[in-house]
């Protein structure tokens, strides 16, 4: 997967290859060649991810913000049998 493939892919998307590529590393079955490539491809799906969650962490600092330009803070409170 290209990485111009990768920035496409939604953030559940990019976790799914990333679980994908760490089970077939630690299956341990891959010639050397294929894990350095897999290896590599899952540093471009993390560095990806980390993306993502800073641009969702901006939308939500932007969408917090008063008028008057300071932030207000709200408590995360998780939805119950989530």
């Amino acid at each position: 997967m290209a990485v111009k493939k990768i920035d496409r892919l939604s953030f559940d998307a990019t976790l799914e290859e990333l679980e994908t590529i760490v089970h077939q590393l630690e299956q341990g079955a891959l010639p050397l060649e294929e894990a350095l490539k897999q290896f590599e491809q899952g540093i471009h799906l993390v560095r990806a991810g980390q993306q993502k969650l800073e641009q969702a962490e901006q939308k939500i600092q932007i969408l917090l913000s008063q008028a008057d330009g300071s932030e207000q803070a709200v408590p995360f409170e998780p939805e119950q049998g989530a």
